[in-house]
């Protein structure tokens, strides 16, 4: 499957889980001058920005450590441009969901990491 692709699947299953554990979606692909974050939900005390990472499997790395620095940075600010933008009495949040699935096997044979408070 083809990288925007499997990102896109991605996104949409982590969507999918978060529901199902009482999140709201607010939006998806919300870019920035700065950058793009791919998931925005809230429940009743946090608005959060999600990454999303979907890998094979961890035995090269953790997901989780995709999440650079520099992307932290860059969803941070990000962020602060979305805030600017729509007002809300709730607290940011930054967490990332780790997808481990393996290939072709998206709807299926998954793990789902979510790390709440991730940065």
């Amino acid at each position: 499957m083809d990288k925007k692709l499997r990102g896109g699947a991605g996104e949409a299953l982590a969507l999918k889980w978060l529901k199902s554990k009482g999140y709201k979606p607010v939006g998806m692909g919300y870019r920035s001058r700065f950058g793009e974050i791919d998931l925005i939900v809230k429940n009743r005390e946090y608005i959060v920005f999600v990454e999303v990472k979907l890998r094979k499997d961890s035995r090269f790395a953790e997901a989780r450590e995709f999440v650079s620095a520099a992307k932290r940075e860059r969803i941070v600010k990000t962020a602060q441009q979305y805030l600017a933008e729509h007002d809300t009495d709730l607290q940011p949040r930054f967490d990332v969901i780790e997808i481990y699935a393996p290939e072709g096997a998206l709807e299926k044979d998954y793990v789902i990491n979510h790390l709440e408070n991730a940065f």
